[in-house]
């Protein structure tokens, strides 16, 4: 008994991008057959591809579905998507998260208030968090952190070892120029992961993150402060003795900004750079 497939009455439902402005693209087909003449389902998904168009409206053929409605007869579904676009050689893309980092601090932007017993003062710590008195505890805070990825497509002859020696040292660095809208000290080069496309070109994958330089800071009683985005700040305080709460106190006596990170040119990450 020869296999037939024939397609349904009720067939191509279909789902566009709905723009409503004449510019309406087609997101995805579906085609539906009744297949006849066979009780193997390898032979009537093998029987419906041959039916089936390989594209239908500038959309691909992707998966085929079936279901049984008798002994030898059978519903199939099949899907049609937008091409998947590959990317080629000088091609890259573009992913960010905006989550932000967390960072302890010992000081706060203002102490909005403080309250004390009737009668009493309660002392002025200068916006120290949590002191007490062996030291100041400070809190847990979420700071501002860009997150970012960038996805590049290069030719197998410009990823050397020397290219993925010089990625390799330029991880953990900041940016000591300005780069991609980033001023000297913001990005932070996360490092780069890198696979082989075949005997092609390689896909490469470059991580960032970047937190915003600060100028005109002030901690306590002290003003003036520059930090740029991945440098350090930190508290010294002293203990001093509060008047008006006749209390002893610790408050900010020093601010220090300290460079923990190796800074580098992030031109290097162009495997065109040469000295």
């Amino acid at each position: 008994m020869p296999i037939t497939v024939e397609e349904k009455y009720l067939s191509r439902p279909t789902k566009d991008s709905g723009q409503g402005d004449g510019t309406e693209e087609l997101l995805s087909v579906e085609l539906h057959y009744v297949v006849k003449g066979t009780d193997n389902d390898l032979l009537a998904a093998q029987a419906v591809r041959t039916t089936a168009p390989a594209t239908h409206n500038d959309l691909e053929r992707g998966e085929i579905s079936l279901e049984p409605i008798g002994p030898t007869q059978w519903e199939a579904t099949v899907a049609y998507r937008p091409p998947d676009e590959e990317m080629e050689e000088g091609d890259w893309s573009h992913s960010f998260d905006t989550g932000g980092g967390t960072q302890h601090v010992t000081q706060s932007k203002e102490t909005v208030n403080k309250y004390a017993p009737t009668g009493k003062t309660a002392p002025d710590f200068k916006g120290a968090v949590g002191v007490t008195k062996d030291g100041v505890a400070g809190v847990d805070i979420t700071v501002p952190v860009y997150r970012f990825s960038e996805t590049h497509i290069i030719a197998n002859e410009k990823v050397t070892n020397a290219y993925k020696g010089r990625l390799f040292n330029l991880t953990g660095k900041t940016n000591s120029e300005a780069w991609n809208g980033f001023a000297a000290g913001e990005a932070l080069f996360l490092g780069a992961s890198g696979s082989k496309r075949g005997r092609g070109d390689w896909e490469i994958t470059f991580n960032f993150a970047a937190s915003p330089n600060k100028t005109g800071l002030s901690v306590g009683d002290i003003t003036g402060i520059d930090k740029k985005g991945w440098e350090y700040l930190w508290v010294l305080y002293e203990e001093e003795v509060d008047d008006t709460a006749k209390a002893l106190v610790k408050r900010p006596k020093a601010v220090y900004v300290e460079k923990v990170y190796e800074e580098d040119d992030f031109a290097k990450l162009d495997p065109d750079w040469s000295a």
